[in-house]
Formats: C-alpha cells, sequence, structure tokens
C-alpha cells in the first residue's frame, strides 16, 4: 500500500536537506530520502527493508530502542533522546554525533514514523572549541576583561580577573575601564585604542595600574586587541599581573647598584694595593740599600784602621755597623709582625705588671735615639699604676710612637710622655714638637706603608703606626692623633686596664 503512494514521499523527501528515514511499527525501513542516503553513506534504495538499528552503532542499540518504543506508545512528535547524545553509524563505520526528530503520521490506516535526522558533527566540534576556550577563559590565572568598544563597559571577565580586582562579574558589568585604572581617563583610553580601531594595529601592549576594590594598587602589563562578539566590536584584554617581576627587577637592580658599587670599591683597592705594592718595593729598596751600604763602607775602613792609634775610628765603625743592622733587624721585625697581625697568628698574653716598669723599657730604649740636646720627659706618680694586659704589644706601641717623636722633631726638642688612668682605662699621651704631620695627609696616617710627604726623605718604612694601632685595637684600646705642620704631634693611646 505505502509503494502506491511513494510519489508523495518522493515529493517530500527532495523538499528537505535533513535525512529523512520513514520506519514501520517493526522499526523496518521503509523509505529514505537522498540526505539520509548520503549521510549514511548508502546508495539509492540500499537501506529500504533494513531494520533501523542499521544506522545505529550497536553499543547505542538498546537505548534507541527504549527511546523508540516509548516514543510509539505515546505516538507524540518530540525529539528522540532529549538531554542524551545520540549517535548515526555510517556504512564504513565510522560513528558521527546526530539529532533526532520523531514525527508519527497513519497512512491508510498504518503508522509510521518518520525520523528527521540532523548531523551535528560540525556544530558539535564548535561546541566542543567554544567550552574549550570557555574553559581557558575561566580557569587562567591571568586577568581576562571582554568590553564593550563603545561604552567601554565591561562584558564579561574571568575568575582570574575577579580575584584580583574583588569585584563580582555582576560589579564589573556595571563598571567601565576607567574604574580599574586610575590614571586612565576616557580621552586617554580613546587615543591608546585609536589603532585597534582603524585597523592599523592588530594589539597594543602597555603597562598600567590596575586599582582593586579595597583601593590597593598594582601594576600590570597589558595585551590589547580588537574583537567580534555577535554583531558587535569589544575589546579583549588579556592582563598580567607584574608585581613579583617588578619587584625582582628591582631588587636586581638593587642588586647590580651594589655589586656595582662593590666593584668599584674593589676596583679602587686593587688601585690601592697596586700603588702600595710599588711603594714597598721601592720603600725595602731604599730603606736596605742605604744601611747595607753603610755597613759595607764601614766593613772596608775597618780593614784600613789596623793600628792602636785608630782604636776611636774603629769603634766609631763598630757602632755604626751595629745601629744599622739593629735597623734592619726591626725593619724585619715589622715585617714579620705584619704577616702575624693577618694571619690571625698572634697569641696575646695578659697578665698583671706594674706600668713603671714598662715605662722604663720604653724610656730606656729610646734614650739611645736621641738626638743632640735631646730628652724625653718622664711621666709623674705612675709607680701605682698597675694593668691586666699584653705587655709586650703594649710596649711595641708605646715604643713606635716615642720613636717616631724623637725620629720626627729636631735636636734640643723634648718629648713628653704622660700618662693617667681612671677606673676603667689607661690613657697614654706621647707629644713632641717636630714637624708635624699636613693636614692632606692626616687621614692616611694608619694606612700601611704610607709616609706624609714631609718625612720622604728621613728614613722609615711607613708600617709602624699601622702595626701599632691593629695590636691596640686588638686589645680593645684606641689611637687618635692630633697634629699640626711644623708646631708637632700628639699621639693619644687609650687601653683598658683589664683586658679580662
Amino acid at each position: 500500500m505505502f509503494n502506491d503512494d511513494k510519489d508523495i514521499f518522493k515529493i517530500l523527501s527532495d523538499a528537505v536537506s535533513e535525512g529523512i528515514v520513514i520506519v514501520d511499527a517493526n522499526r523496518n525501513i521503509v523509505s529514505t530520502n537522498i540526505s539520509a542516503d548520503t549521510m549514511f553513506g548508502y546508495n539509492k534504495h540500499e537501506l529500504k527493508g533494513k531494520g533501523l538499528n542499521t544506522l545505529i552503532p550497536k553499543n547505542y542499540h538498546s537505548k534507541h530502542n527504549t527511546y523508540f518504543e516509548g516514543f510509539y506508545k505515546n505516538s507524540e512528535k518530540r525529539k528522540m533522546g532529549d538531554g542524551h547524545d545520540l549517535f548515526g553509524l555510517h556504512k564504513n563505520g565510522h560513528q558521527f554525533p546526530v539529532e533526532v526528530g520523531l514525527n508519527p503520521f497513519t497512512i491508510f490506516d498504518k503508522t509510521y514514523i518518520m525520523v528527521l535526522i540532523i548531523d551535528i558533527t560540525e556544530r558539535k566540534q564548535v561546541e566542543q572549541e567554544r567550552n574549550y576556550l570557555s574553559k581557558i577563559f575561566d580557569d587562567s590565572l591571568n586577568e581576562i576583561y571582554v568590553f564593550d568598544s563603545i561604552s567601554l563597559k565591561f562584558i564579561n571577565a574571568n575568575y582570574g580577573a575577579q580575584k584580583n580586582l574583588g569585584y563580582s562579574l555582576g560589579e564589573l558589568k556595571e563598571m567601565t575601564l576607567m574604574d580599574i585604572k586610575p590614571e586612565f581617563n576616557e580621552k586617554k583610553i580613546r587615543k591608546l585604542t585609536e589603532p585597534l580601531v582603524k585597523k592599523s594595529k592588530d594589539k597594543i601592549e602597555f603597562e598600567a595600574i590596575h586599582k582593586r576594590k579595597d583601593g590597593t594598587t598594582y601594576p600590570v602589563y597589558v595585551n590589547l586587541e580588537l574583537s567580534i562578539l555577535g554583531e558587535k566590536e569589544v575589546f579583549v584584554a588579556i592582563t598580567l599581573d607584574i608585581t613579583e617581576q617588578r619587584n625582582y627587577t628591582q631588587k636586581l637592580e638593587k642588586t647590580v647598584k651594589l655589586r656595582t658599587k662593590q666593584l668599584k670599591a674593589s676596583l679602587k683597592q686593587e688601585k690601592n694595593i697596586n700603588e702600595l705594592k710599588t711603594k714597598f718595593l721601592s720603600l725595602v729598596s731604599h730603606e736596605f740599600k742605604t744601611p747595607l751600604s753603610t755597613i759595607l763602607t764601614s766593613c772596608i775602613l775597618l780593614s784600613k784602621y789596623s793600628f792602636q792609634e785608630h782604636q776611636d775610628k774603629r769603634e766609631k765603625h763598630i757602632k755604626m755597623i751595629t745601629d744599622k743592622v739593629n735597623y734592619l733587624n726591626n725593619i724585619l721585625d715589622e715585617f714579620l709582625s705584619i704577616e702575624k697581625l693577618e694571619a690571625g697568628r698572634i697569641n696575646y698574653k695578659f697578665t698583671p705588671f706594674r706600668l713603671s716598669k714598662l715605662i722604663d723599657e720604653v724610656v730606656y730604649n729610646a734614650n739611645m735615639l736621641l738626638k743632640e740636646g735631646q730628652q724625653i720627659k718622664y711621666p709623674e706618680k705612675i709607680e701605682d699604676i698597675s694593668l691586666v694586659q699584653d705587655e709586650k704589644a703594649l710596649g711595641l706601641a708605646l715604643s713606635n710612637l716615642v720613636h717616631n717623636a724623637i725620629k720626627y722633631s729636631s735636636e734640643n726638642t723634648v718629648v713628653h710622655l704622660n700618662i693617667k688612668q681612671d677606673e676603667s682605662k689607661t690613657t697614654f699621651e706621647v707629644i713632641d714638637s717636630g714637624i708635624g704631620i699636613p693636614k692632606k695627609d692626616q687621614k692616611n696616617i694608619f694606612h700601611r706603608y704610607f709616609r706624609a710627604e714631609n718625612v720622604l726623605i728621613i728614613q722609615g718604612t711607613g708600617i709602624g703606626l699601622n702595626i701599632a694601632k691593629s695590636h691596640i685595637e686588638n686589645l680593645g684600646g684606641t689611637i687618635t692623633f692630633k697634629s699640626k705642620e711644623n708646631k708637632g704631634s700628639t699621639f693619644i693611646l687609650t687601653i683598658p686596664n683589664n683586658a679580662s
């Protein structure tokens, strides 16, 4: 009977682009249109007489049968499997997503069902892409904003943006871009986005400041593009919070500045060391060469004074040799002291002693260096003064100060040695009326190998004061001075009474 009305179905099938499959009550295919044949990969009339399950993947047969039976009993027009994914089966075995509509109709007292089938593969792909992009949008740690290109009002903002700013999406949709960018007004934003609107640029990048709901601000890096949403143009801003980068950059800049400063200081120190090395080599050459020449000359002359009447001359040269050997020995001792100080190999021995005993030794040794008419004024009332200190180190420092006072003072002058003690410390003053220290050289006077310009022709190594200062500071004391050129100098040594 159905065959008698094939022209009717032919007209129907040619009228629609969707796939149409007509089945009877037993789910057998009665007719198909060209779109259905093409969709499932069959030739014309090839599906006729086959069961509907031919077009359904096996793993979906039971579900499709349940949907179909339920529909057939109710005999109402509706979509099949609402809320569920349905799939068709191509002749080659390929499965593809479909949307199915079931439409019952009756002809000559027989009920048939028109199955309207739409291949939704492309739609599913678009949905998947949209869902994927939506997931990226929502899950991105960056701030992503979509705002109207005309009104500049927010249309959308991802979770990252809402979290960083402290606004809900509903609140943001009532706001404009200027509300979160305090340094921007509308005129400035229009000028900024003009290249995008005029299509002269695809994107623009810039740094800005964002203002949170609580009033705090943070730096951001913005990538801004013009896009289409529906039928209107929108701006899409992908924004990165660069607080950490800024902090890192500032920290790096500070580190670079510090390292540069340290490098300059190191270079300056190296330059100073090189200069000191040059001075040291010159000093050693001069300080050793002159005494050695004197010793050699005296030895040669001694060999010529062989008679008894030459005894005075022999003693004179023997004394000269002795003095120069002692001088060289003292220089070597100073160099050894420097090496020990630098290596930290000096072990101080703190013992109780009477100060008068130490001063007697210092003055006795200094008396042998006195020039014609020079004298040392011995300190008064020191018999009852005692210390618990390193006696040897203190004696070395005092001797250096007294010897310098003698060396840099002229004949017929007095070197004053004053001492006073209170409950915690003992203070020594060594006062001379000698050549003094030039003001411009005073800042370097304790530097190793440094010698003021007015003493360059006088024998000396430039390390005595450095050694004395190092020892006294190691003992917890200080050495300071005051001096005026051609008027003399006063060196002040202060040391704790008890080193413990």
